[in-house]
């Protein structure tokens, strides 16, 4: 008889996964081998790059080295559930606007992390800002663009919350 690993529930992008994999398989290979979703890149393996961000709760975290079985139930979000093509984030419109990418392989966590920023603080501060992105590593030296797209996030983020209260007189 052979053992089945319990079902571990996922909720990725607002829709829910079932699988039967063990509670200590890595977050970043189901999201990328088992779910096909390429936002989150493998980078060092280790949590200190960002390649592999993804929001947990609306809080940025390394899915390299989270397990699925620390994540089950939770709301999970990957660059592509953060908003497509037709539907662009106001995070990722402010990124290809301000052309904040070189090769964009930082890029995914780049992104994830200043969405998990803003949502938590729609008026960072430039010190506020780089502290948050510090351990996003970005090895082509696009850091001065990288900013500027954050900055221009939170113009934004901050039109469309005006935009929303407006709407709600």
């Amino acid at each position: 008889m052979t053992r089945r690993d319990p079902l571990i529930t996922l909720n990725v992008n607002g829709t829910v996964h079932a699988l039967s994999l063990p509670g200590t398989t890595p977050l970043l290979s189901v999201l990328r081998n088992d779910l096909g979703l390429n936002g989150p890149k493998f980078g060092c393996g280790l949590g200190e790059c960002g390649s592999c961000t993804v929001l947990v709760d609306g809080v940025a975290a390394r899915a390299c080295v989270l397990h699925i079985g620390d994540v089950a139930g939770r709301s999970i979000t990957t660059l592509e559930g953060l908003g497509g093509p037709d539907a662009l984030h106001p995070v990722q419109q402010a990124f290809v606007e301000m052309a904040g990418a070189q090769c964009g392989y930082c890029l995914n966590g780049m992104i994830m992390t200043t969405a998990a920023l803003v949502d938590a603080n729609p008026e960072p501060t430039d010190e506020q800002i780089r502290e948050a992105l510090r351990y996003n590593l970005c090895r082509c030296g696009t850091h001065v663009e990288i900013l500027a797209a954050v900055r221009r996030a939170v113009e934004h983020v901050g039109a469309q919350r005006r935009a929303v209260e407006g709407s709600g007189r």
